[in-house]
């Protein structure tokens, strides 16, 4: 019963050494809680992910779910967690994951608590296929080592949206006083409204991905050697299993990786988003086996990447909007194999974000099925597929560039579990059509058009400096709303601000897509078919920016298009971004 002795030792070892820094740094704010949860660095203080915080927040999210819910008691929340510990504070994802149980179970609610790691996408999963009130994952995805995160999902399967966010944050607030029984694990884990859906939630799960394994018999005769790394995380057993129901052969796995240890001891940073460095271990592994393709997840399994060998023997790891063009191309492929209808395709839809390439819109438009945008982050793909799915429509894919894959709605999130065996069964597909991965997605460039694109980012850690960037782009020559109608040699025919709700395209241009004051965010496309983004990051002082080129059909120079694309981008830094002027830090490389 009672208060973590380690971080209160910690914080008493801070008052001895008289460290005003250090203790300013755990208490001078609290964690935001916002649409994404949280996320922090473990530790003591109310800046920090602890016992404490995790109490107060489960308080105020379960006072909120009260409010929200008449039937919470009979229908219950699911929580899951990865393998993340921070032993100086002895914090951990599955004490974290305990004690947000023992909160809800003290109010006299059903908890489905998992008894062991499970991906991210377990939990959107378990709420959608139980019909819970909502989900909590506490997980710090791909962040370094010492961070956690506690991540929520509402009642419709997908993460929450405004205003839940505010009104939970609220709640928070006003329950900060642990309540008497808030601290009490072991009282909580034998209590009979625990339940443990682990075994029934694995089962299911990988039965409703099958449905989405098209080419069972071709599986179960290829024998495509694939390398697989869960980049010491959750992934392993997951992705072994996801291929065992494709009747695929099982996947490599890296050795030294496939373990999960909290430490993440072989990697810099366990985001294979980094490309090169995360996967120098599979690469070897690859070499060794003969195998030509490399999958890899993040640390919660909900993001995948690829890399393919190449004749030069160099390896591709493909960019987020690549993989994203290929999976978009497959799940079409596999879709219209089984619907013959030809006006079925009228009911079909695909999502992306608006900062991820736009090659689903070519698709779209040339097949005759939906696409639309959102904004950035999988919570608005999820909310909005579950929209068209209650009006009977078929999502089939939605992606962002940020390696995150959603194909399949059991699934309202980002899942890289499933992607991977949808990956490796369209992996043995090409190979039975002795096709690599780089010609197909030529050959996906040639019949929709090349969409080539490039993203980066500078580091500022001054908020001044990135307000004054964004105001100088909107009051471009001296006059309120007056944005910049060229950038360089490259002209601008539109610009969507979503900070002011702006847009040039619209007849009384106002935005369509919801807008946000607390964030900066605005798309300029210009005369030669690019598009350019550049936004601020909601959770690291980053500017970012993502461009694209997008030709029709038939300009196939990719040469030319890639230095194109490379004169607007430089066009963009100096006019835009003016780093020597802004002191902005490029990304290191």
């Amino acid at each position: 019963m009672g208060t973590n002795p380690k971080t209160a030792a910690m914080i008493q070892e801070m008052v001895n050494q008289e460290d005003v820094e250090a203790l300013k740094k755990c208490f001078s704010s609290r964690m935001e809680f916002g649409t994404a949860g949280l996320r922090a660095a473990m530790g003591p203080g109310i800046s920090r992910m602890n016992d404490l915080t995790i109490i107060q927040t489960t308080q105020g999210f379960c006072q909120y779910l009260e409010v929200s819910f008449e039937n919470l008691k009979e229908r219950g929340v699911v929580i899951g967690y990865d393998a993340r510990a921070h032993p100086p504070s002895g914090g951990s994802s599955k004490r974290f994951a305990s004690l947000a149980a023992a909160v809800f179970i003290s109010r006299g609610v059903p908890v489905h608590l998992f008894s062991d790691i499970t991906p991210t996408p377990f939990v959107p999963f378990t709420v959608s296929h139980l019909g819970l009130c909502a989900g909590i994952m506490v997980t710090a995805s791909h962040n370094p080592k010492q961070d956690n995160g506690y991540k929520v999902y509402w009642e419709n399967g997908a993460q929450i949206i405004s205003p839940h966010d505010k009104g939970i944050s609220k709640a928070i607030e006003e329950n900060l006083e642990p309540w008497p029984k808030s601290w009490n694990i072991e009282e909580a884990l034998k209590s009979s409204l625990l339940k443990n859906p682990y075994k029934n939630i694995y089962t299911d799960y990988f039965k409703a991905i099958q449905k989405h394994c098209c080419h069972r018999c071709l599986s179960k005769s290829t024998f495509m050697k694939i390398v697989h790394t869960s980049v010491h995380g959750v992934g392993h057993i997951f992705v072994q299993e996801a291929f065992k129901a494709f009747e695929l052969h099982p996947p490599y796995a890296v050795e030294e990786q496939k373990n999960p240890d909290p430490e993440f001891p072989t990697v810099k940073y366990p985001n294979p988003e980094e490309g090169e460095g995360v996967l120098t271990l599979s690469f070897a592994l690859a070499e060794k086996e003969g195998a030509s393709v490399v999958l890899a997840n993040d640390p919660d399994a909900d993001r995948l990447a690829m890399a393919e060998k190449q004749e030069s023997g160099s390896w591709r790891v493909f960019t987020g909007n690549e993989l994203g063009a290929l999976l978009g191309w497959w799940m079409f492929h596999c879709w219209k194999q089984q619907n013959t209808d030809v006006c079925a395709v009228k009911n079909l839809y695909m999502l992306s974000s608006t900062v991820s390439s736009k090659i689903l819109r070519a698709i779209a438009v040339k097949e005759g099925f939906h696409f639309e945008e959102t904004l950035t982050g999988f919570k608005w793909m999820g909310n909005r597929a579950r929209d068209l799915l209650d009006q009977g429509k078929t999502v089939l894919f939605a992606f962002e560039e940020a390696i995150g894959y959603m194909c399949s709605p059991s699934v309202l999130d980002k899942d890289g579990v499933s992607a991977a065996a949808i990956a490796g069964e369209m992996i043995s597909y090409l190979s039975t059509k002795s096709t690599t991965l780089s010609q197909q997605l030529t050959t996906v460039f040639n019949d929709y058009g090349y969409h080539i694109s490039k993203n980066s980012y500078f580091i500022c850690h001054d908020q001044d400096v990135i307000h004054s960037l964004f105001e100088r782009l909107r009051n471009y020559s001296g006059q309120k709303d007056s944005y910049p109608s060229e950038c360089g040699c490259f002209s601008i025919t539109a610009v969507r601000d979503l900070t002011t709700g702006y847009d040039s395209n619209q007849p009384d241009n106002k935005a369509v897509l919801p807008t946000s004051r607390s964030s900066q965010m605005i798309t300029f496309t210009f005369s030669n078919g690019g598009v350019a983004t550049m936004r601020t990051s909601g959770t690291e002082p980053k500017i970012k920016y993502y461009t694209e080129l997008c030709a029709a059909p038939g300009l196939s120079d990719v040469t030319s298009l890639n230095k194109e694309l490379d004169e607007l981008v430089e066009a963009i830094i100096e006019h835009f971004f003016q780093p020597q002027k802004n002191k902005l830090q490029p990304k290191p490389e």
